[in-house]
Order: C-alpha cells, then sequence, then structure tokens
C-alpha cells in the first residue's frame, strides 16, 4: 500500500507574487512560515504549522541580493530539522550560474558552489528553469528536473503571427536556443557576433545573416543591463529589420537596463515572471508572460512520481 503524502507549499520572499500564482494553480494556500531578519540583517525562519512527513517545496529565485539565495538554504535547514519527508527546492531562477567554469585563473566557480550548499542544505531535489548553461544540472549530486520557459512564450509568439520573421542570436553562446525557437517557430535563424570585453561591457561588431524587411524577434536566457540586447537591436536596424521584439526568461534588469531599453528601438520586450519585476521597472515595452502552472504542474509531477519530460513532447526546446 503506497502512503500518501500531503504536498505543503512554501515561498521565500523573493518572488512572493509568483510563489502565491503558482499555490493557486495547485488549489492549494502557501504554507505559513515566518521569515524576518534581526537588527543586524540576520535571516530567522520558523516554520508555523506542522510539516513532519510532508512533502516540501521551497519556493526561491536567488536573485541578488545574496540574502534571496541565504535564505533558501535556511529555509531547506528548517525543513530538514523539522522532519519533512523530501524538500525539493524550487528556483524559477538559479542565481550565480554565470560563473559556470573557471575562465581564467584565480576565480571561483559559483555554479558549482551554490549547488553544493543546496545539498548540504538539505534539499533531496531540485526543480529549476532556463540554466544559463546545460551543464550546470552535473554540478548537484542530487535530481535536477530542468523545466523550459520557452514553452510558453513559444506559444504566446504563435498566437501573435508575426509575418516575415526571423530569430535572432545575441551571440554564439545562444545558438542553441534561438535554433530551437526557429525551428518552432519556422523561421530563418540569424546570429550576432559579439566581443565581451570586461563583465557587463560587450561589443556587437557584425550581423551574420539577412534581416532587410524582415521582423526580428532575439531571444536569451536573462537579460541583465541589457547592453548587449541594446547594442544588438541598433545593428539590426541599420541592417534594415522592421519590427524588433525581445524575448528573455530571466528579466534581471540591473543599473541602466530599463532606460537602455526604453529609448533603444525595440517594439515589445516579453519576458517571464522567474524574478520579481518592480512597478517601477514595468515600462510599456515590458509584456510578462506567468510560467506560474508550468511550474506547478512540474511541481504536481514530482509529487505524484510522474515524468517531467512528458511536458516537452520535442525533449525541450534546447536540443
Amino acid at each position: 500500500m503506497t502512503l500518501h503524502r500531503e504536498m505543503k507549499i512554501f515561498s521565500g520572499r523573493a518572488n512572493l507574487a509568483l510563489a502565491t500564482k503558482i499555490a493557486q494553480s495547485l488549489g492549494k494556500n502557501l504554507g505559513q512560515i515566518t521569515l524576518k531578519n534581526f537588527a543586524d540583517g540576520e535571516i530567522w525562519a520558523k516554520y508555523e504549522e506542522n510539516i513532519r512527513g510532508t512533502d516540501v517545496f521551497v519556493i526561491q529565485s536567488t536573485t541578488a541580493p545574496a540574502d534571496n539565495l541565504l535564505e533558501l538554504l535556511i529555509m531547506i535547514d528548517a525543513a530538514r530539522r523539522s522532519s519533512a519527508y523530501r524538500i525539493t527546492a524550487v528556483l524559477p531562477y538559479f542565481g550565480y550560474a554565470r560563473q559556470d567554469r573557471k575562465d581564467q585563473p584565480r576565480v571561483a566557480i559559483t555554479a558549482r558552489l551554490v549547488a553544493n550548499l543546496i545539498t548540504q542544505a538539505g534539499a533531496d531535489r531540485v526543480l529549476t528553469m532556463d540554466l544559463h548553461t546545460p551543464q550546470i544540472q552535473g554540478f548537484f549530486d542530487i535530481p535536477l528536473d530542468h523545466l523550459y520557459a520557452a514553452t510558453i512564450l513559444i506559444d504566446h509568439f504563435k498566437r501573435l503571427n508575426w509575418p516575415h520573421l526571423v530569430v535572432a542570436s545575441p551571440d554564439i553562446g545562444g545558438i542553441h536556443l534561438a535554433r530551437s525557437y526557429a525551428r518552432r517557430l519556422g523561421t530563418e535563424l540569424v546570429m550576432l557576433d559579439k566581443r565581451r570585453l570586461k563583465h557587463n561591457v560587450s561589443e556587437v561588431t557584425r550581423l551574420i545573416g539577412e534581416v532587410q524587411g524582415k521582423n526580428v524577434l532575439m531571444v536569451d536566457d536573462l537579460v541583465d543591463t541589457a547592453g548587449t540586447i541594446a547594442k544588438g537591436v541598433e545593428v539590426l536596424r541599420e541592417k534594415g529589420a522592421e519590427k524588433i521584439y525581445v524575448a528573455c526568461t530571466h528579466a534581471i534588469l540591473s543599473a541602466a537596463a530599463v532606460s537602455r531599453i526604453a529609448a533603444s528601438p525595440i517594439d515589445q520586450f516579453f519576458v517571464s515572471d522567474s524574478v520579481d519585476i518592480p512597478e517601477e521597472k514595468r515600462i510599456d515595452k515590458l509584456q510578462i508572460l506567468s510560467v506560474a502552472d508550468l511550474l506547478a504542474d512540474a511541481i504536481r509531477r514530482i509529487h505524484e512520481d510522474r515524468s517531467i519530460s512528458d511536458l516537452f513532447p520535442e525533449k525541450g526546446p534546447i536540443l
């Protein structure tokens, strides 16, 4: 006889709005937990309901500041010490992923470090979305399920049915994602040649492909300062592109990103709600598509020990 274990959903403070939508999609309320900071900033967490023997899902994007990551670890530790049966860390956005290799001397591999921290804190498995690089999955010594927001975005773009569309990759690193968008949307693919001069500073030198008289959809996994995107769309417009659209999963939008997007020739910028976007950053060009139902479906499948890959009939958008 299989024991049916109760599912409970808890959220950190990084993106409470998304967590609330996920819980609603599952027909549940968020679990009761108290999270607060002492006067010196130290984080304190307490589950305000019994979680012994339950299937606990902790939702927290590890965006800056680092307190969000630390809060996740503390919540996992508290759940483990409260005798939860299984703890799944749900990370709509996995921060520190850009440092995924030792590309120069005397640097850290923070993606592996954070994976180790989550494991050591007591998580039994991880559910995340659109990792910066696929190999990060191998940094975890516990099961990891990887979702693709592109399934939500692509369905939306199919309904918009833009004519004369081509898909653009902002650099060589995003070519696999862009190729998948192009294949599923039935369009041609172009690529911008980017040189990174230093952190958060890049230069777009040329366009590989033809965009004259075309509508262009540029896709990426995340947008931080929007420097690459802003320079890329300028090149596309110079090369004769008509409408220019941008889509990304994780809208970090640091520093001058919002003003760059507002001043650029981008016609519309599509993002997911994997990270919380403050009201002051929600400019008219920005359209937010929710990934709550996708995450909720994955959580339900994990709880019921069913396949996650069935959510992606074509084995996901990155092949």
